[in-house]
């Protein structure tokens, strides 16, 4: 069994609705994260998705402690980070970085990519020697597939793929543990997207880095992860190892995800059936008692409506459905 890096255990961010301009009260809370709990081993890579919305990037910001978070626990490395002060955070976040969706937004313009990357060793190493700082980056722009020539360019002189190679060269920076990526592939071209995932495999290979990868994309995440989870509402509905999740989802939201994703076949494509989801998402200010999912489920009982439904667990994982309780 390979060493759990990280473990979330009933994660809870809510966000408070204020009213008023000058005299303001909270009237409610938006629940983005409310009841998530998972493990994350050294040297995998777990994939959340589901639609946009569910909090897989807020999640991804309190396990960072970007974000307050308002119950739960979050263990790194055997350290429970959940209360610590920003200053003890410091050192605990050079082995935990995170690559962003916009590869045009996440990169400074004002300055040059040798700075860029190297911010992190200036921050977290002010004492390294210029010349190992100097060699440092331009190992990292090795590392991701580029020329060290390049180091003296500004990041509008790059393409997106170039640029998020940057983005992946600076989370490196301080050889961390865990890297979340964050969309990381979305607002890139097909062919573009599939250079950065072999990038992205072939660094886990080599450093065996863990990642916590956030997609909406299935087709991107059947090729990167070991296990997938589900997230619908804030919370997690189905967790399983990639292949079975693939070969046998069990949750009517898992199952309707997957039918929604075409087939390159166009004639097995015009015969398959395909489900759609009834209605729209729900407010996660106000979601639905019981199961989250029931008012646009096609499966749904009575009992949906009444009562969470508790997690049934397997050898390939669990899943929160009525159905199987």
């Amino acid at each position: 069994m390979s060493e759990t890096l990280l473990s979330v255990t009933d994660l809870k961010v809510h966000f408070p609705v204020v009213e008023g301009v000058l005299v303001s009260k909270v009237i409610g809370s938006v629940k983005a994260v409310d009841g998530l709990s998972f493990d994350l081993q050294q040297g995998e890579t777990l994939s959340l998705v589901g639609e946009s919305g569910c909090g897989k990037s807020t999640t991804a910001l309190a396990v960072l402690k970007m974000v307050d978070i308002t119950e739960g626990k979050v263990v790194f490395a055997g350290r429970n980070i959940t209360q610590l002060s920003r200053s003890d955070m410091r050192p605990v976040r050079t082995q935990m970085q995170m690559v962003y969706q916009d590869p045009f937004g996440s990169l400074n313009p004002r300055m040059k990519v040798r700075d860029i990357i190297g911010e992190p060793l200036k921050i977290h190493k002010p004492e390294q020697p210029a010349e190992e700082y100097q060699a440092r980056v331009k190992d990292l722009l090795d590392l991701v597939g580029l020329l060290p020539a390049m180091a003296d360019r500004y990041p509008h002189e790059f393409s997106g793929g170039q640029r998020q190679r940057i983005g992946i060269a600076r989370a490196l920076a301080l050889e961390p543990d865990l890297l979340i990526c964050d969309e990381a592939v979305s607002a890139l071209d097909v062919s573009i997207q599939a250079q950065v995932i072999n990038l992205l495999m072939d660094l886990q290979r080599d450093l065996g880095l863990t990642y916590l990868f956030i997609s909406h994309d299935l087709s991107v995440v059947r090729h990167v992860s070991s296990r997938i989870a589900v997230m619908y509402l804030g919370q997690i509905v189905e967790l399983k190892s990639r292949d079975e999740l693939f070969a046998n989802p069990e949750h009517p939201y898992t199952k309707t995800l997957l039918d929604a994703v075409p087939i390159a076949n166009p004639e097995i494509e015009a015969e398959r059936s395909q489900p759609l989801i009834i209605g729209e998402v729900p407010s996660v200010r106000n979601p639905p008692e019981g199961c989250r999912f029931h008012p646009r489920c096609p499966q749904a009982l009575e009992v949906c409506a009444e009562s969470v439904p508790a997690t049934t667990k397997n050898a390939y994982g669990y899943v929160r459905c009525h159905l199987f309780s």
